[in-house]
């Protein structure tokens, strides 16, 4: 994903959940829904959210530093994982108590007008707002399904507004229902339910966010893509005979780390091992351009030292298939 396209629908989003929430809280002090605070409290935090994400988009910017010298790529997941905490305990909890409240507490509507037109409106809004995150994530996902680009996704900004906007249209569609029974049967009890409904979807929405920023926080490494690419780039069956075995792992969704143990002839002088370091270095970058910081140390290959690697029988220049020069 690229930095813009996340910045861009973080933007529409910022922008559609102000409108939204405004009009949300207009509505509640007509109607005295709580369905509506629920979804105002929603609205301000998904906006609060999305500043969230586009502040730590420009703290990663940074350049590395003596303290930070791998730079501040991972300040994305760090705002990533705090969205899902705000998420949590500002949208869903409230959501929950507030919900709980008034199917203990029901209350009658009020001027119910207000609360479809507002809900209504929020739905246009938000619909706006999730097909630009759509339009932004398909020139990232490629042909993996949705489920699959939000679990492997390295860039938090798109999955994160792609699964709040969701839950805003199920949320919104469920107080549209909360309203609607309330106004059909008089008994403020829909309009709660509506509200706990809401609450739910929410943390189940946070939850999934926490696990997916948790382990991009712990370090991920490249995609199986990339891996099989920065292999093939690393060996040149002359000078670099294989791969005894590779780490990867992501400083930032656009910044990616190398180590590997490299196969070379024993005869080698090290000046020759020295250029044949620097042109596979070369190589990786051209085949992945975010493999910022590449540490390769040269080796005699022995299937002693290939049996540390994840998968010796693969190691190009291993005892298997891919040995074959």
């Amino acid at each position: 994903m690229s930095t813009e396209g996340g910045t861009r629908a973080l933007v529409a989003a910022l922008s559609a959940n102000l409108a939204i929430a405004a009009a949300k809280f207009a509505a509640f002090g007509f109607t005295g829904s709580s369905s509506m605070l629920a979804e105002g409290v929603h609205s301000v935090a998904d906006s609060g959210n999305q500043v969230l994400l586009l502040i730590g988009g420009r703290r990663a910017r940074r350049a590395a530093d003596e303290e930070h010298p791998f730079g501040y790529g991972r300040e994305r997941y760090i705002y990533g994982f705090l969205v899902a905490i705000v998420l949590f305990s500002v949208g869903g909890l409230f959501a929950v108590y507030e919900g709980w409240h008034k199917v203990n507490h029901p209350e009658a509507l009020e001027s119910w007008g207000w609360a479809v037109g507002v809900l209504l409106f929020a739905v246009a809004m938000e619909g706006w707002s999730f097909l630009t995150a759509v339009r932004e994530s398909a020139k990232a996902k490629g042909g993996q399904g949705w489920v699959q680009y939000i679990r492997t996704a390295k860039a938090p900004e798109l999955p994160v507004v792609l699964l709040e906007d969701t839950g805003a249209l199920i949320g919104l569609v469920l107080a549209l229902l909360g309203v609607s029974l309330t106004v059909v049967t008089g008994n403020g009890v829909w309009d709660g339910v509506g509200t706990l409904c809401i609450g739910v979807l929410l943390v189940l929405i946070a939850v999934v966010l926490a696990l997916e920023t948790k382990s991009l926080l712990l370090g991920e490494s490249a995609d199986r893509e990339s891996v099989r690419r920065i292999r093939a780039a690393l060996v040149d069956g002359e000078a670099v005979t294989g791969v005894i075995h590779m780490r990867t792992l992501h400083l930032g969704p656009e910044e990616l780390l190398v180590a590997a143990k490299i196969a070379v002839n024993a005869e080698d002088s090290a000046a020759r091992v020295a250029l044949a370091i620097d042109a596979a270095e070369e190589r990786v970058r051209a085949a992945v351009p975010i493999a910022r910081a590449i540490y390769l140390e040269p080796d005699v290959y022995s299937a002693e030292k290939a049996a540390a690697g994840e998968d010796p029988a693969a190691t190009p220049g291993g005892p298997g298939p891919a040995a074959a020069h």
